[in-house]
C-alpha cells in the first residue's frame, strides 16, 4: 500500500477499525478521501488508557463540522466490547504493571491475538452492514514488533475471512510501509494543517491516557512506547520540513 493521495472515492463503502488514536485518524482520513461511504468501530477490551474511547466521539464530531468534503461520507460509528480479551491478557495494556520487555523479546504491550479478533468482529460487522473493505493502522516500519501488525499476517487473515464467510473481504493498511514522520506528512497531505491540529489536540497515543501536558506533538506522557514512537516521528517531521 503505498501513501498516495487519490483524486477521488472509489465509490465502495470501508469500515475503519479506529481507535481515537493517531494511526487510526489518519487511517480515517485516508479511507474518507477514498471512498464515498465509511463507517468506524472502536473496541472496549478493558484498556487502561480507554479514554480513547471517549476521544473518538470528539474526533469524529471535528471531522464533521470541519471537514466539508468529508462529512457526508462519514456514516454510523459502532462501538464494541470485549471484556474477555482484557481478562485473559496479562499486559500492560489491560493491568497496572510497567511497560517492559519481556523474555520472548516482545514488549509486554503486546495483546496476543488483539488485531485478529478485531478485524474478526469488524469483518462479521461489515458481512452485516453491506461492507467488504475493511481499513486498519497496522504498520511494521516504525512499530513495537507485534506479530499481528505484519503485513503477512493481515493478509492472510483477510483470505481466512474472506473463505470463512463466503464473501471477497480485503484488509488495507494504509500506513503498513509509512514511517511515523511519513504518517504526520500523510495527514498533512490529506487534511493540511487542520487536521494535523485535530491529530495533535484530540487524539490518544499514550498507553496510560494522559491529556494532562499538552506538547507540540500534543497530549501523553512522553515516555512510553508508543509516545516514544509519536515524538520520534514528530520530531523527524518538523526537522525534514525545515
Amino acid at each position: 500500500m503505498t501513501d498516495e493521495v487519490p483524486g477521488q472515492a472509489k465509490g465502495k463503502r470501508a469500515l475503519v477499525l479506529f481507535s481515537g488514536g493517531q494511526d487510526s485518524t489518519v487511517c480515517l482520513a485516508w479511507a474518507l478521501e477514498r471512498f464515498e461511504s465509511v463507517e468506524t468501530v472502536g473496541f472496549d477490551y478493558g484498556q487502561r488508557h480507554r479514554i480513547e474511547l471517549d476521544q473518538r466521539r470528539v474526533i469524529l464530531a471535528r471531522l464533521k463540522d470541519g471537514f466539508p468534503g468529508w462529512s457526508p461520507r462519514i456514516g454510523e460509528d459502532h462501538e464494541l466490547a470485549l471484556p474477555t480479551l482484557g481478562t485473559i491478557s496479562h499486559t500492560s495494556l489491560t493491568r497496572d504493571v510497567a511497560f517492559e520487555m519481556t523474555a520472548s523479546g516482545l514488549p509486554n504491550t503486546f495483546v496476543p491475538g488483539r488485531n485478529l479478533l478485531f478485524f474478526t468482529y469488524a469483518a462479521a460487522l461489515a458481512w452485516r452492514r453491506g461492507m467488504t473493505t475493511l481499513v486498519g493502522g497496522m504498520c511494521e516500519t516504525d512499530y513495537s514488533g507485534y506479530p499481528d501488525c505484519r503485513n503477512e499476517t493481515l493478509q492472510t487473515l483477510a483470505r481466512a475471512l474472506a473463505l470463512g464467510m463466503d464473501r471477497p473481504f480485503e484488509i488495507e493498511t494504509p500506513l503498513m510501509w509509512l514511517s511515523k514522520a511519513e504518517t504526520w506528512a500523510l495527514a498533512e497531505r490529506l487534511g493540511g494543517r487542520p487536521l494535523v491540529d485535530l491529530i495533535v489536540e484530540e487524539t490518544v497515543t499514550c498507553y496510560l491516557g494522559e491529556r494532562g501536558l499538552r506538547r507540540a506533538w500534543g497530549y501523553g506522557c512522553g515516555t512510553c512506547p508508543s509516545c516514544a514512537l509519536r515524538v520520534k516521528g514528530w520530531n523527524e517531521w518538523q526537522a525534514g520540513r525545515s
